[in-house]
């Protein structure tokens, strides 16, 4: 049904890692021009939308549709054995419940994976209107992540047209961190009105931490007391974007 072919072992490795950071079965749809995947979490928090092109792989052939679950704990232990010159391959037989995992080198290793029985709904896309749009380095932002996690559970977010403004407070200290408009931490930013949200350190660090291995540059886009959503620019024709609900504060 469809056989596809990556010489760069590294990035694929790289998305499946980014992918598991926020499901454990992953539903990829492969079709005609690429794979995709559009999951939550269990709890429902965080969403992942990604997409690989065909024209990212160095061979790629697929005969209509088709749903791929499978275990991505099973499928990262299998794509570890791949070495940095190593050749993926990845095929699936008509009629066939089993996924075949090839890593091509010096010599040639074949896995089989199961596919997954899934009563997963689809999922459409959110359509959301945000206030506040940011830009910066993946590492700067995973940087300021773990300084909020010295103190804290939560991180608030804020936007406006002086620049952005993270900050975190525990029961015994707090922090403070500020990119101003202008300077070299923010890429860029637009703010139609000051906006603010606070999000969960745990889901945020997790994915921020997986997603930098695929991406250089994060857009952070989001609006008060709503969700937060992360564009992580890839390096291979396709996309890497996430959506994290907001924790809601009592003050």
């Amino acid at each position: 049904m469809f056989r596809m072919r990556i010489s760069d072992a590294k990035t694929f490795k790289s998305v499946i890692d980014a992918i598991s950071a926020v499901v454990d079965e992953a539903s990829f749809i492969v079709g005609p021009d690429g794979i995709k995947l559009r999951a939550m979490d269990p709890s429902r928090v965080a969403m992942v939308d990604w997409e690989m092109q065909k024209t990212s792989f160095d061979e790629y052939e697929a005969d209509g549709e088709s749903k791929v679950c499978i275990n991505l704990s099973e499928f990262k232990k299998i794509l570890k054995r791949a070495g940095k010159d190593d050749v993926i391959e990845l095929s699936l037989e008509e009629g066939s419940n089993q996924l075949q995992v090839k890593i091509r080198g010096r010599y040639t290793r074949t896995f089989t994976l199961p596919i997954l029985e899934t009563a997963e709904e689809e999922i459409p896309e959110p359509k959301l209107a945000f206030n506040a749009k940011v830009a910066l380095t993946a590492d700067d932002f995973y940087d300021t992540l773990k300084d909020a996690e010295l103190v804290s559970d939560n991180v608030r977010i804020e936007a406006d047209e002086d620049g952005l403004v993270m900050n975190a407070k525990g029961d015994v200290a707090g922090t403070k961190i500020e990119m101003k408009k202008g300077s070299d931490a923010l890429i860029s930013i637009e703010v139609k009105e000051p906006s603010k949200a606070t999000f969960s350190l745990s889901y945020l660090t997790d994915i921020v931490k997986a997603a930098s291995d695929t991406s250089d540059i994060v857009t952070l886009e989001f609006s008060t007391d709503m969700p937060l959503r992360l564009d992580f620019r890839q390096r291979y024709d396709g996309k890497l974007v996430y959506l994290l609900a907001p924790r809601v504060e009592v003050e």
